[in-house]
């Protein structure tokens, strides 16, 4: 859990929580305070990420080993992106096979990933988990099979869970649930149903690691799976025991079960139960209004093709669902990255935004702005973060499984409106809760069903293929360096659990020249901008805010939690004499 405190100027107090992240932790929230409302919040990046450097000079084919390692967390995403800039840039298409496997690794991604962030991430913000001691089993029991089919619903099995959870607590020792807010009075769920939710906490701990194995079947390792431009590195020999065989496939199938039952009878349940004790969050926590989706799990893969793509492409602005607006990653006056309160120069003038393919990465901090002492207040009228601010036409957007869900359901996919129509009328809110706290967490909800249903699609094509004879999972048409251009560029792009995920690459006789990456979190936690306009975290932050208690600000976390932060993607740095990335000292 973070560490909080308040700071007490000549007007009024400022909150400060930091680190704000459960799985890791260099994000700083600031929260300017007017009486217990949020009137102004800063989001700040405390370590910086050097990636791109890293890069110059090297073969394009390898870039993805070295981007992929910009996040321990999303464990492929990085090198899905990084593999299609580069084929991108030598317009290279993917065999059917290929393309089926990584989107079978990707929706694996998103289910798993998603799971874990609602439990283990942003659950305990809504859940009282000392409270559930105070539950009735029987009673628990009885609501858990009221709203599922779940087959761990027994009096038993829940009295079994609480006498877990009693004896952390009464040793001193809560482990996974220590430095909670407990009993902070914006909690209101009842204890049956905190207990219910404990309990699937710590069925998650264990279903993920089950989950996690398709990355390994595929990739051939989870973290970090092994990719290959053109195609995956996963040969299908079904008598093979070093390539996908008829074994590994019925896994596959298995962890995918899995995963759907998990999604159907717990998950999705969950939300739906919990979100409906705190409907009042269906007003707080909007912010800009603005969401931007790349796009992804394409149905073919023929490079450039965005017209196949399962989440659509585009930008919503102002709420306005009627009207999609077309997003072009190479266009160099759409998406551009600014640094005027970052801790970056550009040669240009820090008031300059530059489009990734021409980007920069040239650090500037000397101290002044940082927060040395553990609550010293940023200086946020000049750099106060390590991310950019990254703008679409000038726009701040939002990204993440909230755009998509609006992408979705403003282009008609029906399931998805069938979805949404089902989570407004069951919670009794209108359509407007869904740019809200509220909104962003049901949306990765309904977000998980829709590519878990998915995952069954491609499984059930990719067998269809391997029955027919077509065992392809690479194409070897360009590998040969002497048949490319001189001089090419590219743009790889995804939809990562957290939002669009872009990376560009420029090469020049067949070595990377610059290699750029704009992140989820980039987008959503970046700073103000030359004009002073918020991030997504920002913004949202001082949408309809009060704290019922400055010196625990749940709300501050029940609010950036939705979005699911993690700044590992986003800022990485290493003392170049000792090596050593952070030293974290709890007082």
């Amino acid at each position: 859990m973070s560490e909080s405190a308040t700071t007490k100027g000549a007007a009024n107090q400022r909150v400060v929580v930091d680190p704000i992240t459960r799985i890791e932790g260099h994000l700083r929230i600031e929260a300017q305070m007017d009486g217990a409302n949020i009137a102004q919040a800063y989001s700040s990046g405390t370590m910086v990420r050097g990636i791109e450097t890293i890069l110059k000079g090297r073969d394009p084919r390898d870039a993805w080993a070295f981007a992929q390692r910009i996040c321990g967390v999303c464990t492929l995403v990085h090198g899905i992106a990084s593999v299609r800039a580069v084929e991108d840039a030598l317009h290279y298409d993917l065999p059917p096979n290929a393309n089926l496997i990584r989107n079978l690794m990707i929706g694996a991604q998103d289910v798993h990933d998603h799971v874990m962030h609602f439990y283990h991430l942003h659950a305990l913000d809504w859940v009282d988990v000392v409270n559930a001691l105070s539950a009735d089993p029987k009673a628990t029991s009885a609501l858990a099979q009221s709203i599922s089919s779940w087959s761990k619903s027994s009096p038993g099995y829940f009295a079994d869970v609480q006498k877990r959870v009693k004896g952390f607590v009464e040793s001193g020792q809560l482990g996974i649930f220590a430095n909670g807010y407990w009993g902070h009075p914006a909690y209101k769920l009842p204890p049956e149903a905190n207990l219910m939710a404990v309990a699937h906490y710590l069925e998650a701990l264990a279903w993920q690691r089950d989950a996690a194995r398709l990355h390994a079947i595929f990739g051939g390792k989870n973290p970090h799976p092994n990719f290959v431009v053109g195609g995956v590195g996963s040969p299908i020999d079904l008598n093979s025991d070093s390539a996908i065989n008829s074994r590994k496939l019925a896994e596959v199938q298995t962890i995918i079960s899995s995963m759907i039952q998990f999604v159907d009878q717990v998950y999705v349940p969950d939300t739906l139960a919990i979100a409906g004790f705190y409907k009042d969050w269906g007003s707080r926590g909007e912010g800009l209004g603005n969401f931007l989706c790349y796009g992804d799990l394409p149905a073919t893969g023929k490079s450039g093709d965005a017209s196949s793509l399962l989440f659509p492409r585009g930008v919503i602005l102002n709420r306005d669902l009627s009207k999609i607006h077309e997003v072009d990653l190479h266009d160099d006056s759409q998406i551009q990255e600014f640094v005027s309160h970052s801790w970056y120069d550009y040669q240009g003038g820090k008031e300059k935004g530059l489009h990734p393919y021409a980007g920069e990465t040239e650090f500037n901090y000397d101290g002044r702005g940082g927060a040395k002492v553990p609550y010293q207040q940023l200086n946020v009228d000049d750099g106060y973060s390590w991310l950019k601010s990254p703008r679409w036409k000038g726009h701040s957007v939002e990204v993440g499984p909230l755009a998509r869900v609006l992408l979705l359901y403003a282009t008609g996919h029906a399931q998805t409106k069938e979805l949404v129509g089902m989570t407004l009328s069951k919670l009794d809110i209108p359509v407007e809760a869904l740019f809200s706290t509220l909104g962003r967490t049901a949306a990765r909800t309904l977000e998980t069903k829709i590519v878990a249903d998915n995952l069954q699609t491609w499984y059930d094509n990719l067998i269809a293929n391997i029955k027919s004879g077509d065992t392809q999972t690479f194409n070897s048409a360009l590998w040969d360096p002497s048949t490319w251009p001189k001089h090419a560029k590219g743009a790889g792009f995804m939809e990562a659990p957290r939002g669009a995920l872009g990376h560009w690459i420029v090469i020049n006789d067949g070595k990377i020249e610059n290699y750029q990456a704009v992140v989820p979190s980039t987008w959503n936690a970046g700073p103000r901008d030359p004009k002073g306009v918020p991030g997504a975290y920002e913004a949202a932050l001082q949408h309809n805010h009060q704290l019922a208690d400055v010196n625990q600000p749940l709300e501050i976390l029940r609010t950036i939690h939705s979005f699911d932060p993690c700044i590992a993607c986003a800022v990485h740095l290493t003392d170049p004499e000792t090596g050593q990335q952070i030293e974290v000292k709890v007082t």
